[in-house]
């Protein structure tokens, strides 16, 4: 727009002036025309998606709301398609107010040439007036138009479906059609009745017709304060229903979805707890492994310190010995001894003699100690005895007390036996000894004293017993002769020894025996002492 000063208005004429003022509308018009080709890319490309709007409307209201917003843009877009559809007579609009009531009949284009023609016939510069008379010649419009949607309108004797909380129209409202593709775009209605829903509007337009229009066609917003939609009450009541039940399958799937995850969890737990207790039993066995080698270290340790304290006072000594002997002069060594050599030999015999059991002093006290060993020594004197002296009766006392037969044989063969009872003991005990040992390394030992296991069973110690039951439970102490027990005879020179007899009665110390399990034949039926028989294979 020009400004002037009001000092030079006087100088200008009025020709001047006028020409100016329409000049300057004309340069106006044809920059909007030219506009609206820029704003055609815009809307056919859809350039405005780039700066983030999702349609062409909300990128007018947004950018061109100065100049008139979508509505205005829509009526430009409008003129333009007119002046395209005229051809050589769109040069003759010289504006979008001209445009406006040819727009009916863009899709016509004869009609719509034959229009334009007709208004520059009936004045050389046509105006927007002068172009709607001659829309109107060319194409009337009819009195009574078809429905342009086929929704009944609301009847007068009915409410309509409105919100109550929505306010209706003023009647009386005038709006205009905005929208391209409608029919009655650019024609101008009155609002005389409520809406019938949240979306749409009853318009009554000039020629009377009244049209059922949505509300986006229309120049005005109008929007419903409520959108929510009303329904009768059996749906109301089943809409609700089926929302609870919704929400409560939505609830029992959450709870699923809460145990579910609480059970992983928790096997997750057991698994690496379990993982924890086999990790620290594995760490257990190790320790105990190297618990056991260590302890073993520490007794072999052990073992080497008193063999090297006993080492070294067996060489204190020898010191002792050699130290005593310098002491005396050589002239007077001779075949004498010195006093401390005697009193070392003196010791050693009086160590020797301290292991010897003498009948003097077993006929006034019993003995202190190796009462066994006193009575097996006893016995094999006896022994010596019958055959000195002739002696059936110390030989029947000798085989008492060895337990064996009365004849001289058996006590010989007994005697020869008990004799390799220390060796015995001595080798069993040295396998015993051991830090570590088999029932087959044991065995290999007592396998050469099983004639005498009964005796060198009765001399070991509670704790050596429990050993060697360790190893072999059957390896234990012999079992008792009772009835029903099979036994054989002890003396190998018996008749019986080889035979089997079954124990018929048990009568304390003796047992009746009925041999070859016949217990029906009196004749081999006999009563023995229980030291007189075994088992077979013992």
């Amino acid at each position: 727009m020009l400004t002037l000063d009001r000092e030079s208005l006087g100088a200008l004429h009025y020709d001047d002036l006028n020409s100016s003022i329409k000049d300057t509308f004309a340069t106006i018009d044809q920059f909007e025309l030219q506009a609206v080709e820029q704003i055609r890319l815009m809307h056919d490309e859809r350039m405005y998606r780039i700066a983030g709007y999702k349609n062409f409307s909300e990128y007018c209201q947004g950018e061109l709301h100065v100049y008139g917003g979508y509505r205005r843009i829509n009526q430009l877009l409008g003129a333009s398609k007119v002046i395209v559809a005229a051809g050589e007579l769109g040069s003759q609009i010289k504006n979008e107010r001209q445009a406006r009531p040819l727009l009916r009949l863009a899709k016509e284009p004869e009609k719509l040439i034959a229009a334009i023609t007709l208004a520059l016939e009936l004045n050389p510069e046509p105006s927007e007036s002068d172009f709607a008379a001659a829309a109107n010649i060319v194409a009337p419009l009819p009195l009574e138009r078809k429905q342009f949607h086929q929704e009944p309108l609301v009847p007068k004797n009915q409410e309509p479906l409105v919100p109550k909380n929505q306010e209706p129209l003023v009647p009386k409202n005038v709006i205009t059609i905005s929208s391209l593709s409608h029919p009655r775009y650019g024609e101008s209605g009155v609002i005389e009745a409520s809406a019938p829903n949240n979306s749409q509007q009853i318009v009554t337009f000039r020629d009377g017709e009244r049209l059922l229009v949505n509300n986006t066609d229309l120049d005005v917003a109008i929007v419903s304060e409520s959108t929510e939609r009303t329904y009768p009450k059996e749906y109301a009541e089943a809409i609700a229903a089926l929302k609870e039940q919704h929400k409560l399958e939505l609830e029992r799937l959450e709870q699923e979805l809460r145990i579910g995850l609480q059970a992983e969890v928790s096997a997750r737990a057991e698994a690496q707890v379990s993982e924890q207790i086999q990790s620290l039993h594995f760490l257990y066995k190790e320790q105990k492994e190297q618990n056991i080698q260590l302890q073993q270290r520490l007794d072999e340790m052990e073992g080497l310190r008193n063999l090297k304290i006993e080492n070294q006072q067996l060489h204190q000594r020898i010191q002792e010995l050699e130290h005593a002997l310098l002491e005396r002069p050589q002239q007077q060594w001779g075949n004498t001894m010195t006093q401390q050599a005697t009193k070392v030999l003196n010791k050693q015999v009086k160590q020797a003699l301290e292991k010897t059991i003498d009948l003097r002093t077993l006929a006034l006290e019993p003995p202190k100690e190796n009462a066994t060993e006193c009575l097996r020594l006893m016995g094999m004197a006896l022994k010596n005895l019958s055959v000195a002296m002739n002696n059936t009766q110390a030989l029947k006392a000798a085989a008492l007390i060895l337990g064996t037969s009365p004849t001289p044989e058996a006590i010989a063969i007994r005697t020869e036996q008990l004799q390799l009872l220390p060796v015995a003991i001595r080798e069993i005990r040295q396998v015993l000894a051991r830090i570590e040992f088999t029932w087959q390394e044991f065995w290999a030992v007592a396998e050469k004293y099983e004639v005498i296991k009964a005796d060198y069973w009765a001399e070991l110690t509670t704790s050596e017993k429990e050993l060697i039951s360790a190893l072999n439970p059957k390896a234990n102490v012999p079992l008792t002769i009772q009835v029903g027990s099979i036994v054989c005879h002890a003396d190998p020179y018996h008749t019986f020894y080889i035979a089997k007899g079954k124990v018929v009665q048990d009568l304390g110390e003796q047992v009746v025996v009925a041999w070859d399990n016949s217990q029906d034949e009196p004749k081999n039926t006999s009563i023995y002492n229980k030291y007189e028989l075994r088992f077979p294979g013992s």
